[in-house]
This record gives structure tokens, sequence and C-alpha cells, in this order.
């Protein structure tokens, strides 16, 4: 039967070591799970936002998408048949015919309060402002496409400025999450070393007692006392009985 204190000593320091060990990884791994997944809840907030920003800032983009296509074909960088069916399209509007209508009919109605309705300047102002209200209608029409196509491009920068900042804060959140199990690890590793070293502590300790003839280490075996003096059961059931006072005084410490 192991002397006392030889098994306190060794069920001490498992006790202690094993307890530890398994106390210190069971924090590791709820404080890695705890910011595991805080990370993935602030990952999906920011891509939900994300998606949202993209969503109300759509429209915007389309029209100004669909603006400078249109400016493209009224310039004739999409072809001449774009730029053909660009001005027949305009041409063909209610608004450019409602101009005309308008001017042609003041002029009329002013060649009339002359007298020269029929007159040779009557029927050149008619035949000059229908393609002057045509190029006007087309400066126009740039103008205003110029305008949603510039709301479109803001808006795709404010899109694109936003996804850049939503990456980057996934960004930092994944490295959050690798930073809390390289500790998770650590910790394990930690604790894996303070479990040996408390074994060998241990051990330590019973060789150390073992020097002075007391534990499973001390001289002389279980047998009863030879010549040189007494056995190892009587020096240890000797210690045992000590106080603690005695025992400082007697080995010191």
């Amino acid at each position: 039967m192991p002397e006392p204190i030889s098994a306190s000593v060794i069920g001490g320091a498992l006790i202690t070591g094993v307890g530890g060990y398994f106390a210190q990884k069971s924090a590791a791994e709820e404080a890695a799970g705890a910011q595991r997944d805080a990370s993935q809840a602030a990952i999906a907030e920011q891509r939900r936002q994300q998606a949202e920003m993209e969503r109300l800032l759509s429209p915007y983009m389309q029209a100004g998408q669909g603006a400078l296509g249109a400016q493209q074909a009224l310039l004739g960088l999409g072809g001449p048949e774009a730029q053909q069916a660009a001005i027949a399209q305009l041409e063909a509007s209610p608004q450019f015919q409602a101009m005309v209508e308008q001017g042609e009919t003041a002029i009329l109605q002013n060649a009339s309060a002359t007298g020269g309705l029929r007159g040779g300047n009557t029927q050149a102002a008619l035949a000059q402002f229908r393609p002057q209200m045509l190029s006007q209608l087309i400066q126009q029409q740039m103008a205003q496409l110029g305008g949603l196509a510039g709301m479109g491009q803001q808006s795709a920068l404010g899109a694109a400025g936003y996804g850049q900042q939503g990456a980057q804060g996934v960004m930092g959140q994944l490295g959050a999450m690798g930073q809390a199990q390289a500790g998770a690890a650590l910790a394990q590793g930690q604790g894996m070393a303070n479990l040996f070293g408390g074994i060998g502590g241990g051990l330590g300790t019973l060789g150390g007692l073992g020097a002075m003839g007391k534990g499973p280490f001390a001289g002389g075996g279980g047998g009863r006392a030879t010549a040189t003096g007494p056995t190892f059961g009587d020096t240890a059931n000797a210690y045992n009985s000590m106080s603690e006072a005695q025992r400082r005084l007697a080995y010191g410490g």
C-alpha cells in the first residue's frame, strides 16, 4: 500500500494539474466561441447593410446607365444607325411636336398680322424653325441626360465605397476570429504544459522526500531494520506522526 505522504503528493499533483488543464481548456473554448459568434453576427449585419444600400442605390445607378447610353447614341458613339434612331425618336416625341406646332403657329400669326403671310421671309422662317428647334431639343436632352448619368455615377461610387468599408469590416472580424482561435489553442497548450509541469513537480517532491528517507523513493526498501538504521516504514511512520513544527525543526524548510 503506498505511503500516505506519497499518495497525497501524487494525487494532489494529478488533481491540480488535470483540473487546471480542463478548466483552462473549457474557458479558452468558451471565449473563442463567444468571439466567433459575435464576429459572425457582425459580418452578417455588414452584409445585410451592404445589400440594403445596393438595393436603395440600384434605381439611380440603372437610370445613370440608361442616360449614358442615350448620350452616346445622340453623339453617334453607338454608330450612325443608333444616332439616326435617337434623333428620330426626339422628332416624334410629343414634346418636340408641341414645340414645333406652337412656334409655327406664332410665325404664321405674326406674318398674317403684318401682311406677309405669303412672303419669302415667312417661308424661310418656317423652313429654319423646325431644324433649330430639333437642335435646341437635342442640347436640352444632352444636358438632362448628363445630370442623370452623373447621379448614377455618384450612386455607383457611393455603393463601391460602402462595399469597401464592408469588406474591411469583414476582414477585421475574420481577423478577430482567427486571433480568438489562436489564443484558445495557445491557452490549451499552456494548460497542457501546466499539467505536465504539475506532475513533474509532484515527482520532484517525491524524489526530494526519498533523499530524506521518506516516500516511495526512500532507500532501504520496505523490510525490517538493517545494520545501517531503521526501515523505510519506520522512517515514514515517524515523519507522518510529526507535527508541522517538528518536521521543520528536524528537516528544515
